[in-house]
């Protein structure tokens, strides 16, 4: 038993405990579900940065593909847009999906030549037109149908647990396609694709307001857990919290939390388990030999291209169902929010403090950069303002440093990378 990695953990349990103490409970289960989220996308990144070394800089756009997996299965379908121009849109995707599959089987049929060029330039341009001639009509009938609340065609309907493995798999799909292409790029030329593919992705949602309403987001997202109001209205719920000298509105908000903690909690101890068996598994020990000495894994027949796929592929889906739970918890779809320093930076931020190629440092890290994330810009604040207390007021500098409070958080990140670094260059809970 590791009691130093015991120890780091506790010391994250007591850190939230204490924001419910004396901050709010509210707050510190807020903390732990986000907490609970980053971990699992933290372990998804270690998969393919940990086990294989590929240098993925696109987290963000297969966290934002998890989101509208929630949205694609758990939203009810939108009748009048799918009377309008389901159909068409329908056979407009297929349409597309053929002339790719043709382009492709020409390519591979054909001989290498101008004729093979040739071929293959009339099939996409004349694929590109004939898709748009069907496509576009059919995406300004769908946005056209009541553009204030719906204009777009809707979800199936589904439970929404249900849509946190299709958010996975909707990852999973994309980093196929991606890995297909990407993966024989040298390690910063795959960072810079990734990067640019996770920006169109989340410019897809932007702007294809048919898919999932672009920047006019979706709202109203179904839950897994009960509503406040639902647990507010319910007499036996409010003799319960009254029995505990609680107010039912504070109570049910707490109680939703710890219905989410829960739910997330069973997700990340499947997935860390499944983890660190594969990890110790045959597959696993080929993983890292891979990662260490690509020459001398090919060497001994293994296809290391094969397997960086599939650990990009599994990895990404990891990512993706982080963020199809993310969505979830927040209730609403907003492609606006997903920005890079949050839903890249930040989640290598977790990896490398908690100790890359080690699951459970990967899931501490989650937890404690996210409670920093959210603790020291209120703390911050408290600190600038204790330091200008006795500064007067108008002073140029006490302007200066209370308006620096706002980049603490910035800071604080920077500077908590930099001392573990120092003093613990393979994370706090290095791998083995």
């Amino acid at each position: 038993m590791n009691w130093r990695n015991i120890s780091l953990f506790a010391l994250v349990a007591l850190l939230i405990i204490g924001t419910g103490m004396f901050q709010s409970w509210n707050l510190a289960l807020a903390i732990l579900n986000m907490g609970l989220v980053s971990a699992i996308m933290a372990l998804g990144v270690n998969m393919q940065w940990g086990y294989a070394g590929l240098f993925n800089v696109g987290i963000m756009g297969f966290i934002a593909l998890g989101g509208l997996g929630v949205v694609v299965t758990s939203m009810p379908p939108v009748s009048a847009a799918w009377s309008a121009a389901g159909r068409e849109l329908v056979a407009s995707l297929l349409l597309g999906l053929a002339v790719i599959i043709l382009a492709v089987f020409s390519y591979k049929r054909m001989s290498p030549g101008k004729l093979r060029t040739l071929v293959l330039i009339g099939i996409l341009v004349v694929g590109f037109f004939a898709y748009r001639a069907v496509f576009d009509p059919a995406v300004q009938k769908i946005e056209a149908i009541n553009p204030a609340a719906t204009g777009y065609l809707g979800g199936l309907g589904l439970p929404v647990l249900l849509a946190w493995p299709v958010g996975g798999a909707l990852a999973a799909v994309a980093a196929w396609a991606i890995g297909k292409t990407a993966l024989g790029l040298r390690s910063d030329y795959l960072a810079i694709a990734t990067l640019g593919i996770s920006e169109i992705l989340v410019a897809m949602l932007k702007n294809e307001d048919w898919l999932a309403r672009g920047v006019k987001n979706v709202n109203g997202l179904p839950r897994p857990v009960p509503y406040e109001i639902s647990l507010q209205q319910r007499d036996s719920f409010v003799a319960w919290a009254q029995n505990w000298g609680a107010d039912p509105v504070t109570a049910s908000s707490i109680v939703v939390k710890l219905g989410y903690a829960g739910l997330f909690l069973v997700v990340l101890l499947i997935l860390i388990a499944a983890s660190e068996a594969a990890l110790r598994s045959p597959w696993g020990r080929m993983m890292r030999a891979i990662r260490d000495n690509e020459v001398a894994a090919e060497a001994m027949g293994k296809d290391v291209t094969r397997r960086h796929l599939q650990v990009f592929v599994l990895g990404s889906a990891v990512v993706g169902l982080a963020g199809a739970m993310m969505t979830t918890l927040d209730g609403q779809l907003t492609p606006a929010s997903y920005q890079p320093l949050r839903y890249t930076f930040l989640v290598w931020v977790m990896v490398i403090v908690g100790g890359s190629g080690n699951n459970w440092g990967a899931v501490l890290g989650g937890f404690v950069i996210w409670f920093f994330w959210v603790q020291v810009e209120p703390m911050g604040q408290a600190l600038m303002g204790f330091i200008t207390l006795g500064m007067e007021d108008g002073s140029a500098l006490k302007a200066h440093l209370l308006d620096s409070a706002a980049h603490m958080r910035l800071l604080t990140m920077g500077l908590i990378m930099l001392l573990v670094l120092r003093f613990s260059p393979r994370g706090l809970i290095p791998e083995k």
